[in-house]
Parts: C-alpha cells; sequence; structure tokens
C-alpha cells in the first residue's frame, strides 16, 4: 500500500493550518468561496468529462493507495521461465503455463505465440493494446490536470465576484461601505481556495497517476520484447540479461544472484 500521496495532502494541510494560526482558522473559512471553488470546479469537469469517468473517481483513488501493482523482477523470472520451456518442449508447451499467469495482458501475450501468430502481427496486435490502455490512463491523468487549471480560475472568479460586490456596496459620497470587508474577504478566500485545490490535490494526483502509467507502460513493453524473443528461440540466459537492462542496477543484481543460487542448487 501506498500511503504517499494521503500523507503528503495531509501533511500539507497541517502545515497550512499552523502557518495560519488555529485563532484565526475560522477568517479563512467562507460558504460562499467554497460554493463558488469547489462546485463550479466540479462542474466544469462533469461539463468536461464522459460522466463514466467521473464515476471512476473512486476507481483512481485506490490506484493511489495500491503501490506498486507490477512487480517487474518477478515478470522476468517468469519470462525465463517461459523461454527453458520453449527451448525444451516447442511453444505449444506454453499454453498450459499461460493458465497459471493472473496478468491479463501477460497471458494474452503467451497465447498469441503459442497460436503461431506472425512475429510482426504479434507486436503490432499487443502495441495497439498498450496504446489503448495509454489513451485511457492519459484521459483519467488529463481529468486531475484539468482541475488543477479549473480550482484557480474559479479562485479568480469569486474574486472578481467579491471585488464587484465591494464596489457595488460602497458609499460614493463618504467612501465607506458596512459590508467592505465581508466582500474583500470572499474575494482573497476565493483564490486561496482555488491554489490550495489545485496544488495540494488535484496536481499530486495527477502525477501519482502518471507514475502509475509509466510503471504499466514499462511492464507492458518489457512483456512485449521477451514473448517476441520467446518466439525466436532466443537463449534463456541472454533474455534474462536483455529484459534486465531496463532495470535499476540494483534490481539487476538482486535479480543475477538469484539465478546463481538457483543453478548452484
Amino acid at each position: 500500500m501506498d500511503l504517499t500521496t494521503v500523507i503528503g495532502i495531509v501533511l500539507g494541510i497541517i502545515l497550512v493550518v499552523f502557518g495560519i494560526g488555529t485563532a484565526q482558522l475560522m477568517n479563512f473559512w467562507d460558504v460562499s468561496s467554497v460554493l463558488i471553488v469547489l462546485g463550479g470546479t466540479l462542474a466544469a469537469l462533469l461539463a468536461s468529462y464522459p460522466l463514466h469517468i467521473i464515476l471512476d473517481i473512486p476507481r483512481h483513488v485506490a490506484v493511489l493507495f495500491r503501490g506498486k501493482k507490477y512487480n517487474i523482477p518477478n515478470m522476468v523470472e517468469q519470462m525465463v521461465d517461459l523461454a527453458m520451456v520453449a527451448r525444451q518442449n516447442g511453444l505449444l508447451a506454453l499454453e498450459e503455463k499461460a493458465n497459471e499467469i493472473s496478468d491479463p495482458f501477460f497471458k494474452q501475450s503467451v497465447l498469441m505465440i503459442v497460436d503461431a501468430n506472425d512475429p510482426d502481427r504479434v507486436r503490432y496486435l499487443l502495441e495497439m493494446e498498450m496504446d489503448n490502455m495509454a489513451s485511457r490512463h492519459e484521459e483519467v491523468a488529463g481529468l486531475y490536470e484539468k482541475g488543477s487549471d479549473y480550482a484557480p480560475a474559479f479562485g479568480m472568479i469569486g474574486t472578481l465576484i467579491g471585488l464587484i460586490n465591494m464596489l457595488k456596496q460602497l458609499n460614493v459620497s463618504d467612501g465607506t461601505s458596512t459590508n467592505l470587508g465581508s466582500s474583500m474577504s470572499v474575494a482573497l478566500i476565493t483564490t486561496f481556495y482555488g491554489c490550495m485545490l489545485s496544488n495540494l490535490f488535484f496536481k499530486p494526483i495527477a502525477k501519482k497517476l502518471r507514475i502509475r502509467q509509466e510503471e504499466e507502460e514499462l511492464y507492458c513493453s518489457l512483456i512485449i520484447e521477451g514473448i517476441l524473443a520467446i518466439q525466436a528461440g532466443e537463449n534463456p540466459k541472454f533474455l534474462r540479461e536483455h529484459l534486465l537492462s531496463s532495470l535499476k542496477q540494483s534490481q539487476q543484481r538482486k535479480l543475477l544472484a538469484r539465478a546463481d543460487e538457483e543453478r548452484e542448487e
């Protein structure tokens, strides 16, 4: 489970609250400002995106909490095992192994080479599936990036509303107004809300979703390279080294050490 997003948001709120001071905290609460900024931002997002994407927001939040879903080192070892089976018993022997794979993309990739599809066709179909997946993720991350644009904009709208009300209520003859303070507070608080909502909620969520997207794209691209190498009959040892080249040095050393231990056994 990855709690860094929640910890970061909560920590940011706590630091801002302490910066304001608990005695002055109620000065920063204004229902009108909440309605303008939060309500306006949500309404704009609803107008910009299909309903099914908005309804998937709880699922997006679950992605933030789940941590790293794709274990690339384990996938590399699975790929090496598949390569050994294919070299010993042929590609048809991989069908039984494919049924043991839980990841749909990995399983589909193995079954495609079992069916003796042309390598170029295998690459084309898998990359097309990967592109479709990337487009879906791009749309989701775009939702929060667009929210980070809308929130400050509605904060500025609230500022304009407050300034207009302040000027309308200003007594031209003596330059005074009984509602000057409340109108000015709405003008400033809406900008504050918009900046907080954008920089402490929408942007961090969008960034974390993009990180998850990059992890999945790396995982899928390594599967494609590994599957095509197995279909071409590449040596399992070379296959491991080929796939490991995309990983961090620490992960490479760990996997190679594990492989040496298995050979000694």
